[in-house]
């Protein structure tokens, strides 16, 4: 990525569709309106997951709705704007629809590049660091090849239903545990962000998935998680010196205060 004055933003975790079709759509509105707002500046925007609350791709079918989001990706694009769009466990059955519909990069995995001198480490955040072995194995399955044969049997009517359903449940009995922040050493992102600077440097970690938007700096790298778009409304901007956290809030860009 050259350097042109531009900068690079991250987001996560809308999970469009849920809880229902109003509030949804007041959440995709207002995610446009940001995208309109940094389109100016923006050298690349990096989605890093659970855009969607869920999302299959049969081969000739996908999600109905999210028209206005979609269209706007691909305007984005068309203007040569790099989007990357990172798998998340609500949308992990993304294939290739938005690569050749809209332009966007897909990534399954963790991403990493160089800009401006700094080393970025990117991902969605799940699956990672010590512990949840049962999640770690369900992952697994869901993402294997076996699965998603399985899944395309279901008429999309019955099984977009029930993985929304399944989803929403999901989201659910984590959300109460996700809005704890009990300090650094609890947080398993940041204990991988130690475990990953002991095997190779890198200046900037960000993921989603966590939904609780976090600032953790190391003696050697920044951990940054990019938050939620259904409580906090929260991006990280690189401007090619620094790594912020930012929050959109009544069509305007401010600084993210914890407190």
């Amino acid at each position: 990525m050259a350097l042109d004055g531009k900068y690079l933003y991250f987001a996560s975790d809308l999970h469009l569709g849920a809880p229902n079709a109003v509030n949804s759509a007041a959440r995709e509105k207002a995610f446009i309106a940001w995208l309109d707002h940094i389109r100016p500046n923006a050298k690349a925007i990096f989605l890093l997951g659970d855009v969607f609350d869920f999302w299959y791709e049969y081969k000739t079918v996908v999600p109905k709705g999210y028209t206005r989001l979609l269209g706007k990706l691909a305007e984005l694009t068309d203007a040569g704007i790099e989007i990357h769009f990172f798998k998340g466990n609500h949308d992990m059955w993304v294939f290739d629809y938005f690569e050749k519909e809209l332009g966007m990069r897909i990534h399954s995995n963790e991403y990493t590049f160089e800009h401006a001198g700094k080393q970025f480490y990117l991902h969605h955040g799940d699956g990672l660091g010590p512990g949840d072995y049962k999640y770690k194995f369900l992952k697994q399955f869901f993402r294997s090849t076996l699965c998603q044969w399985l899944f395309a049997r279901l008429h999309p009517n019955f099984g977009i239903q029930l993985a929304s359903l399944l989803s929403r449940r999901s989201r659910a009995n984590g959300g109460a545990k996700d809005a704890i922040y009990n300090g650094p050493n609890e947080e398993w992102l940041y204990a991988y962000v130690q475990q990953m600077e002991q095997k190779q440097h890198h200046d900037y970690y960000l993921f989603g998935h966590r939904h609780l938007p976090l600032y953790l700096p190391n003696q050697q790298a920044l951990y940054v998680n990019t938050g939620d778009w259904i409580k906090y409304q929260t991006f990280a901007r690189f401007d090619n010196q620094q790594l912020e956290l930012l929050q959109w809030s009544d069509h305007q860009v401010l600084p993210y205060n914890a407190d």
